[in-house]
């Protein structure tokens, strides 16, 4: 691999280029953003803040900003100005309110990711000008690199599974393009997650720059690079304490942080490859099945079934109406009236009920509903129900809707929350969360016995340290989080 190095820094044997992505759904409640963001994002953020060292690339899909600046959270969107304006950050384009990209039409897909780029825009300025796109849950195949290539970006984040269906066959020492797509005449990069030690890290099992370090043992001086991407929410919130021991990884000797398109910049090997489908959640047992989409669109799941018919319908039917606005401005339109009554004066009342029908479809295909209806091992029928509610709603809004449409609409609708009720009543949805919880649990904690005790002890100091700070600052919940993972930790020493 070839390599330059950054100018003014000191010689490091290894760049590590980090990814992490912030998302909360449209239809989240305020307890739990709130939440989510004092437990996760703005501690992340204070301690990228207090390390001017740290580089990452972020995602945060626009719909999180939304969502902040309705409940109050703008010192959070403030930080991350900062941090673009420092350079310690660079933001990715996405799609506005996560939705899995394979599974729509092209005009929808452009639809969301101009809508995420205009409200991001928005909220963070001129400053933001990505250069990379994440599709959200790493939803990937073909077509949706030549989208964003066609759109002007750079590189497309992916999961390693998507240059081959087989672990650990990503080389770190080049940098790959994308077979037969090209951006104004330029190959479109795409950079593989690695699958392994972003898990390791994630779970828990890399809590320290030693064990960093270690880990990466003799791809320190090999000319390698790291590329690791994550859901920030792990940090902090899903795992108290790791959001304190993310910034210590940063101070890892030999290991300097890059965003991914400094590490464009600095790596000048490239090797044309085919890409496959996949997600970062794709398991190794849904390959043999040729599932990449397994947790959002399973064959064997009905309910799946019934949610992408539901949503198939709700697009053909607002896509279609007669009272669609034609104008190619209509997504700026739509985003600056996105909140009040700005500018409609001069719509029909026809044109405005379909514009109320696309604003909820755009929101209503977020990824979760399906994610929720998986059980694999999460279930959640509230978020199912509410899914379907607002594609139901996007349908019986469009003005020119037929009642067979209607009708169909409302069928699916209730085959969905039925199904889901008899899956809770029969227990399928405790039979499948447990067989996969079961899966999910073993890989997490695979490694934790396995560590070193001085590191063990290390990472239980540090969060009984953060623990008797939050107690003593009356965050009692948050204490008692910190105590029950100190006592998960204490359970894997020797």
């Amino acid at each position: 691999m070839q390599v330059r190095v950054l100018p003014g820094a000191p010689t490091y044997f290894m760049f590590w280029a980090n990814f992490l992505h912030f998302y909360q759904p449209p239809t989240q409640k305020k307890y739990w953003v709130d939440r989510v963001t004092d437990e996760s994002y703005r501690r992340l953020i204070d301690g990228w803040l207090k390390n001017p060292n740290i580089r990452l690339t972020l995602n945060v899909n626009a719909c999180l900003y939304e969502l902040w600046e309705k409940y109050g959270h703008n010192d959070v969107i403030d930080g991350l100005k900062n941090l673009l304006d420092r350079g310690q950050l660079e933001f990715t384009g996405s799609a506005k309110y996560h939705p899995l990209l394979p599974k729509l039409p092209n005009q929808e897909i452009v639809r969301q990711i101009e809508l995420n780029n205009q409200t991001c825009q928005h909220y963070l300025g001129d400053s933001y000008q990505p250069k990379g796109f994440f599709p959200p849950e790493m939803a990937y195949e073909k077509r949706i690199a030549q989208i964003a290539a066609d759109m002007g970006f750079e590189w497309i984040i992916g999961e390693e599974l998507s240059y081959r269906y087989e672990p650990g066959a990503v080389k770190y020492d080049r940098l790959y393009s994308v077979k037969d797509v090209s951006r104004n005449g330029q190959p479109l990069l795409m950079f593989f997650r690695e699958r392994n030690f972003s898990f390791k890290i994630l779970s828990g099992q890399l809590g320290t720059a030693n064990l960093f370090a270690n880990e990466l043992g003799n791809r320190l001086m090999d000319g390698s690079y790291l590329l690791t991407a994550m859901d920030g929410e792990t940090f902090g919130h899903h795992r108290p304490g790791m959001e304190k021991q993310l910034v210590e990884l940063y101070q890892t000797s030999g290991v300097q942080a890059v965003t991914i398109s400094q590490l464009a910049q600095h790596v000048t090997n490239i090797e044309e490859t085919d890409t496959l489908p996949a997600t970062w959640a794709l398991m190794e047992k849904d390959l043999t099945k040729n599932i990449p989409f397994a947790r959002w669109e399973d064959p064997d799941n009905v309910i799946h079934r019934y949610q992408w018919e539901l949503t198939d319908l709700a697009v053909k039917t607002v896509q279609n109406s007669k009272f669609k606005i034609q104008n190619e401005k209509t997504l700026n339109f739509t985003l600056s009236t996105l909140n009040s009554d700005r500018g409609e004066e001069n719509l029909t009342k026809e044109q405005s009920q379909w514009l109320e029908a696309r604003r909820l479809l755009d929101r209503a295909l977020h990824s979760d509903q399906y994610w929720w209806a998986s059980a694999r091992p999460w279930w959640s029928l509230e978020m199912v129900e509410r899914g379907a509610r607002e594609l139901t709603g996007a349908v019986d809004m469009v003005p020119d809707v037929s009642e067979a449409i209607k009708k169909k609409a409302q069928e699916l609708y209730f085959q969905i929350i039925t199904t889901g009720f008899d899956w809770q009543r029969t227990g399928k949805v405790d039979e499948l969360c447990q067989k996969e919880d079961e899966e999910v649990r073993m890989r997490t904690d695979a490694g934790l016995p396995k560590l070193p005790a001085e590191e063990l002890e290390k990472m239980i100091a540090h969060l009984r340290q953060e623990m008797l700070a939050v107690a003593g600052a009356q965050e009692y919940e948050r204490a008692g989080q910190l105590r029950d993972r100190i006592k998960e930790l204490e359970s894997y020493k020797k």
